[in-house]
C-alpha cells in the first residue's frame, strides 16, 4: 500500500546512511527523531538496502519515495547521484542512467515508494560547474550587485542559452522513456528543481518539460527548496515567481534551508534564508509529500527543535490544494 501523505513528514536517509552498516539502524535513528516515513536516498548501498526491506515488511517504517540512483551503483565510491547523466555525450554514459534508473524505479515499487526523485543532467559549459560557483564566491565577497558580477552572469546565461538545447533535448527524451516505466509500476517522476546554473532543467526550461508532460499524472516538478533559494539568491530568479509558476505541475519538495548564499541542507528555521513560513502554506498542502533533506552535519537536536515548529506551521497548511490552471507567463526568466 502506497504512503498516503496527509499530515506526513518525509525524512531522507542521505542525513545518516554513511554512519551505519544496516538499513534497519538507518530506520531507527529516523523513528527516533520523530518522523515514521522515510525517503530513501542516492548513496545508499546494495548492502543496506535488505535492512530497509526488512523495516518496511514489518511495518516498522514506511517509504514514501526513492532519490535516483538507488541503490548507488557499485562502481562508484562515495555519494555520486550525478555521476551519470543522461545528458552525456557519451551514448554508454546516458544507456547506464538508464539502466541505474530503471532499478531505481524497481526498488521504489518494492518499497511501495509513490514516487522517485529524478536528476536530468546538466549543460556541459564548465567543468565541474565552476560557472556557478564563481557566481557564489562573487555573493560571499559582498560583489553581487557589481557590474563585475552583472557582466560575468550575463555571459553565462547567454552562453548556457546558446548550448542548452541539445542538452535538454537528451534529458526529454530520457524522461519519456522512465515515463513508460513509471506509469507500468505506478509511479510518479518528480522531476527536481537544481542549484547550479548549469544543470537541467533550467528556470524556463522546466514549466516548458512539465507543459509537455501535463497530461501524464506520472511525471510531476519536485521543489527543491535550498536548490531554488541558492539561485534566489544569485539574483538568477524569484523563488516565489518561481514556485507560481510551476504550481499547476508541483507534487512534492525537498525540505531544507540555505545559510548564505550557497550552503544548502540546513535544518529549517535555524538563521537560514528560505521563508518556509510563506512559501509553504501557500502552495503546498498536507497531501503532498514534503521531505527533509539535510546534511550529515545537521544534529539531531536540530532537527527535534526545528520540527517543534514546522508541525506548528503545518497547522496552517491546507489538507488539500485545488490545482490552479497552467500559466507560464510568469515571470521566471533571469533577473
Amino acid at each position: 500500500m502506497r504512503v498516503d501523505f496527509l499530515a506526513v513528514n518525509v525524512f531522507s536517509t542521505c542525513w545518516n546512511s554513511s554512519r551505519h552498516e544496516d538499513g534497519g539502524a538507518i530506520c531507527d535513528e529516523i523513528l527516533g527523531l520523530g518522523f515514521d516515513t522515510i525517503e530513501v536516498s542516492h548513496g545508499l548501498s546494495l548492502s543496506k538496502l535488505p535492512g530497509i526491506i526488512k523495516a518496511v515488511d514489518e511495518g516498522r517504517i514506511r517509504v514514501a519515495g526513492v532519490h535516483n540512483f538507488c541503490p548507488a551503483p557499485i562502481e562508484i565510491q562515495g555519494d555520486a547521484p550525478d555521476a551519470y547523466r543522461f545528458t552525456s555525450h557519451r551514448p554508454e554514459e546516458r544507456e547506464r542512467a538508464m539502466r541505474l534508473s530503471m532499478e531505481t524505479l524497481e526498488v521504489a515499487a518494492r518499497l511501495g515508494a509513490a514516487y522517485v526523485v529524478l536528476h536530468m543532467g546538466a549543460v556541459e559549459l564548465f567543468m565541474n560547474r565552476r560557472g556557478t560557483r564563481t557566481l557564489e564566491r562573487y555573493a560571499r565577497h559582498g560583489m553581487l550587485c557589481s557590474g563585475e558580477y552583472t557582466r560575468f552572469k550575463h555571459d553565462l546565461v547567454r552562453k548556457r542559452s546558446r548550448l542548452a538545447p541539445l542538452y535538454y533535448g537528451r534529458a526529454r527524451e530520457a524522461l519519456h522513456r522512465l515515463a513508460e516505466k513509471a506509469r507500468e509500476l505506478n509511479l510518479v517522476l518528480g522531476v527536481e528543481g537544481r542549484s547550479h546554473l548549469e544543470q537541467v532543467p533550467g528556470e524556463l526550461e522546466m514549466p516548458q518539460l512539465m507543459e509537455e508532460f501535463r497530461d501524464d499524472p506520472h511525471v510531476r516538478y519536485w521543489h527543491d527548496f535550498g536548490h531554488i533559494q541558492r539561485k534566489h539568491n544569485l539574483l538568477l530568479l524569484d523563488h516565489c515567481q518561481y514556485l507560481e509558476g510551476l504550481e499547476p505541475y508541483l507534487y512534492g519538495s525537498h525540505v531544507n534551508d540555505v545559510q548564505w548564499p550557497a550552503r544548502d541542507h540546513r535544518a529549517p528555521f535555524f538563521g537560514g534564508d528560505v521563508d518556509f513560513r510563506r512559501l509553504v502554506p501557500r502552495f503546498f498542502s498536507q497531501e503532498m509529500p514534503l521531505s527533509w533533506e539535510l546534511s550529515s552535519s545537521v544534529t539531531a537536536e536540530q532537527i527535534r527543535k526545528a520540527k517543534v515548529q514546522w508541525d506548528e506551521m503545518m497547522r496552517t497548511v491546507p489538507k488539500h490544494k485545488t490545482t490552479p490552471k497552467a500559466d507560464n507567463t510568469q515571470a521566471m526568466s533571469v533577473r
